[in-house]
């Protein structure tokens, strides 16, 4: 009888690791994660560099490190990320860099992840992001920029404007930490995303859309 009972236990065991294991290895962007962590293999990044962390905006942001010459860059924007994803890698792509500055771009993709998504779901998944970080990093900048206006996601501006709203207030009252908004710097004159500054699919930026950005988050690095 004991024999049995030691046995359903460790199948039990079993059990539970490999679905642990099984969701670890599904949950997405895992590939371009480990993509990371063979670049770091093989070059060691630079310590205490500020750290770009997010998703499309930023992987696609090809000409990152050469736009901000004079400091020192990491760019982790990976898949089309949400909050969750950022929180869910941060052992793997973000405390291991220990970046003086960590400058966040996220909740474009929560938006529109699903209908059920509302202000305080983005502004709760970015505050859980925050005290992670600062939890682990106490001494690191964080700068957030703001969720940005794009025609493909016209109908969640609403939505996108008042979390960045709420997550601006949130921010002005904790220490080392800041907002960046790009969202207001890229409407037209009718209060609409200007078509002029994204590719075709509406959603990603061409190279005007990054000069606005890059001009808004300059002046927010640290030396």
């Amino acid at each position: 009888m004991r024999r049995l009972i030691l046995l359903a236990i460790l199948c039990v065991c079993a059990f539970l690791s490999n679905t642990t294991h099984a969701q670890q290895e599904n949950w997405p962007f895992e590939n371009e994660i480990r993509q990371f962590q063979h670049q770091d293999s093989l070059q060691t990044p630079p310590e205490h560099a500020i750290l770009f962390i997010g998703s499309s905006s930023f992987r696609m942001w090809k000409t990152l490190p050469k736009d901000f010459p004079e400091f020192t860059i990491i760019n982790r924007g990976f898949g089309g990320s949400t909050l969750p994803d950022i929180i869910h890698y941060a052992h793997q792509i973000i405390f291991p860099y220990q970046p003086k500055q960590i400058i966040v771009y996220g909740g474009d993709n929560d938006a529109a992840s699903s209908s059920t998504i509302t202000v305080d779901s983005i502004y709760n998944r970015f505050v859980r992001l925050f005290y992670l970080v600062r939890e682990k990093l106490p001494n690191t900048k964080i700068s957030f920029v703001s969720i940005k206006p794009s025609p493909r996601r016209q109908h969640l501006m609403p939505l996108m404007d008042a979390a960045n709203w709420k997550i601006q207030q949130f921010l002005a009252h904790q220490p080392r930490a800041d907002f960046i908004d790009v969202y207001h710097l890229m409407l037209d004159e009718k209060g609409l995303p200007r078509k002029d500054l994204f590719l075709d699919d509406g959603l990603h930026m061409n190279r005007q859309g990054y000069v606005i950005w890059i001009n808004a988050i300059k002046p927010h690095l640290i030396l």
